[in-house]
């Protein structure tokens, strides 16, 4: 009996006919170990024990007929058409398939091949025909695999035919012999699942249909079992190992701050703050994931929780993807505070010379700095220079720091680290978060990670599975939903009269193209030639240009210069895609918007429309495919960020969804998160409920081994002693 963790060490060349060519191609697949091929699970099965005889078959169902290629060729009529036809038989009746500008299909049908055909089976001039039908190969070296029986129609890898991979497959079993059970026999009762030897003999040749979707909901199973242990693991060594601090959350600067503020907190930002109190109080760091929607009120709450800290005498930090998002967010939290009374006064050398919190009248002032690559400044000191500022957070002297990368640099030292936040965690990677941490040096910092872009709850508890999340459900007061209309480019006329007549009115707008440049092998918009078709299209209105290819200053002087209204029109790329908050902008016109993921578009349009007016998005696009045509209805159809991030899921695939956090994490390859999120939960639960009864699973070693194995060498910190 041998485990699945031992048969991801033996090489797929112990298979026979994989020692050459055939096991190279495999190879390049990602296909390197027994455990892999056996891991190759089927995509359809066609069920020949049940087909019906071309002479039987109903005419206009979709069906499917296994066949023999009685002949084929290819013809071509004119120019940009091939047509592929081939005559099929079964035995009791033949008819011809017809494939349009497919001729790679010729392949597939040499004369005696023996395929399976699913499509619709229709009378053309009184003939049987099937037209644009899919193609399986059913070859085999063994009958025994194909005949009489549920054939399983394995992925076809470069030239390796899919009878060639059954074979294999069934020789792999062979070789492997009766797979030995790691999971917890309770586990497995109460799942109600097969045992794993059994699901892998049925996911590959089951007797039935029925057999097949049963095996894989069992391996489906497993593979949310391991991640979910892992991050069950994660959790608890997080918590084992941190040393956090227990922080005072009833003190005075955070009310001051609160009742400050010209408006009324939500009862979901209330709501959320509770959660992170809790957190900051318990004297454990929190590893906390805040969700929200654009302009739903983050920004408050992270403030809110820097200035716990704060008021406990640490310093808090606040990372960003981009300088401009850095430099959004400190003129964003200045504001904020100053709104609240707890800006200082700019006392030049005085201030930057002081110790401790500044005190004017009867109330204390925070001290900012923003600290990137290209730049530095303070709002207590704008002629501070950037070594001085360095030193300053080094000293203490700053209260809360808000930078990029600039933050993590050798050289930028904390005194007193004690809550960091970090925006849109998913233009960060692991390291880049590890790496702020091990700034604090007295403790490990609190945690607040916060996302603008909705997380559906199947990424959440993978991606994200050792945070604790929060979402702020709820928007303020006074926020109108930005209305989204969908234009071909023969109307994008309306779409300048609307931008036009919104400036008249004295407010700003947004164009934003998917390119910096025009392409010669993209036939799509650029900003920069977009900047000088406009000038025209727009006379008399003031037009600014920024993308990604500028210099940081040049970036922010055009964006200070939007903000300060100097700027009726700014064309842009998605470099405005995060975080820019300029409240009189109230159109978003986005060119050729089908090139462009959902999320994206949902970013995007949170541009506009965050002050006192509505705001309304112009989403241009002759769509080409089905699924630029989905995104564009799914845009106008809701402004609902989560709805819209499962229809992103759901188009995009989860093919990368792991390597998106940087976490070593293997993508999954049997489960779909979105059909199969029951398991999900289930796995959840189960694993969570493990790892709490056997901490560090030494009581399950080949569990362990089974997570080490595939889970990646990233994830061997989790098993050190």
């Amino acid at each position: 009996m041998r485990s699945l963790a031992y048969l991801a060490t033996v090489d797929i060349a112990k298979v026979p006919g994989l020692g050459g060519q055939s096991g190279a191609t495999l190879r390049k697949g990602g296909i390197k170990t027994v455990a892999d091929l056996l891991l190759l699970v089927p995509r359809k099965y066609l069920d020949r024990s049940r087909i019906e005889p071309i002479a039987l078959a109903p005419v206009g169902e979709e069906i499917t007929l296994a066949v023999r290629v009685v002949s084929s060729g290819t013809r071509r009529p004119r120019r940009n058409l091939s047509i592929v036809e081939a005559r099929l038989t079964d035995g009791t009746a033949s008819f011809k398939a017809v494939w349009f500008n497919q001729p790679y299909r010729q392949r597939q049908l040499e004369v005696g091949a023996e395929i399976a055909v699913s499509g619709k089976l229709e009378r053309f001039r009184g003939n049987l025909q099937m037209t644009n039908p899919a193609v399986d190969p059913l070859d085999s070296s063994s009958e025994a695999l194909t005949t009489g029986r549920v054939v399983p129609i394995h992925p076809q890898m470069g030239k390796v035919k899919a009878g060639h991979i059954r074979r294999w497959i069934h020789d792999a079993m062979e070789i492997a012999g009766e797979i030995a059970e790691v999971v917890p026999a309770d586990i497995l009762d109460r799942q109600g699942v097969l045992g794993r030897n059994e699901a892998f003999q049925r996911i590959h040749f089951p007797p039935t249909p029925e057999d097949a979707s049963q095996a894989r909901r069992r391996l489906v199973f497993d593979e949310f079992f391991r991640l979910e242990l892992a991050l069950a693991l994660q959790k608890r060594q997080q918590m084992a190992e941190a040393r956090g601090t227990a922080h005072r959350i009833d003190g005075d600067l955070v009310g001051r701050f609160i009742s400050g503020l010209p408006y009324e907190l939500t009862a979901s930002q209330r709501k959320v703050l509770t959660e992170i109190n809790a957190d900051l109080a318990s004297g454990h760091p929190m590893h906390r994931l805040l969700q929200g929607e654009v302009g739903s009120g983050k920004t408050v709450v992270a403030v809110a929780t820097l200035l716990v800290a704060v008021q406990g005498g640490w310093q808090g930090a606040v990372m960003a993807p981009t300088e401009v998002l850095a430099e959004q967010h400190f003129l964003a939290i200045r504001t904020l505070l100053e709104t609240a009374g707890l800006s200082p006064v700019e006392e030049g050398v005085g201030a930057r010379l002081g110790m401790g919190n500044l005190f004017v009248g009867d109330g204390p002032q925070v001290r900012l700095a923003v600290l990137t690559s290209s730049q530095a400044r303070a709002n207590y000191d704008p002629a501070a220079t950037r070594g001085e500022i360095i030193e300053a957070i080094r000293t203490g002297k700053i209260d809360i720091v808000i930078g990029t990368h600039a933050l993590i640099q050798e050289g930028v030292d904390f005194d007193r680290l004690a809550v960091a936040v970090i925006d849109e965690q998913h233009r960060f990677g692991v390291g880049q978060r590890v790496l702020l941490k091990e700034k604090a040096t007295e403790s490990d910092p609190d945690l607040l990670i916060m996302t603008a872009t909705p997380i559906p709850r199947t990424l959440s508890m993978t991606l994200y599975g050792d945070l604790d999340v929060s979402i702020i459900d709820e928007m303020p007061p006074g926020r109108s939903p930005v209305k989204t209309i969908a234009l071909g480019w023969t109307s994008q006329q309306r779409a300048w009269d609307l931008v036009a007549q919104e400036v008249k009115e004295g407010r700003q707008a947004f164009v934003v193209c998917p390119l910096v440049e025009d392409s010669p092998r993209i036939e799509v918009t650029s900003a920069t030639s977009e900047f000088e078709r406009l000038q025209e299209v727009l006379g008399g209105l003031r037009l600014g240009l920024i993308h990604g290819q500028l210099l940081s200053r040049e970036k922010e002087s055009v964006m200070t210069a939007f903000r300060a209204g100097e700027i009726d029109v700014l064309v842009s790329t998605t470099v405005i895609e995060v975080g820019i908050d300029v409240p009189n902008a109230t159109v978003m016109v986005i060119e050729d918007a089908d090139r462009f993921g959902l999320s994206q578009l949902h970013q995007l349009r949170g541009r506009v429309g965050r002050g006192s007016h509505g705001g309304t998005c112009m989403l241009i696009a002759d769509p080409t495919t089905e699924e630029g045509e989905t995104r564009l209805s799914a845009m106008v159809a809701t402004t609902d960020g989560f709805r819209l991030a499962e229809e992103d899921l759901r188009l995009r695939g989860q093919g990368t969804v792991f390597g998106a956090r940087q976490s070593g994490m293997a993508d999954l390859r049997l489960a779909d998160l979105l059909a199969d999120f029951d398991q999900l939960v289930a796995a959840r639960t189960e694993a969570f409920a493990l790892v709490g009864r056997d901490g560090d699973l030494s009581g399950h070693p080949e569990l362990r081994e089974e997570i080490r194995v595939f889970l990646g060498e990233r994830v061997e910190w989790l098993f050190r002693s």
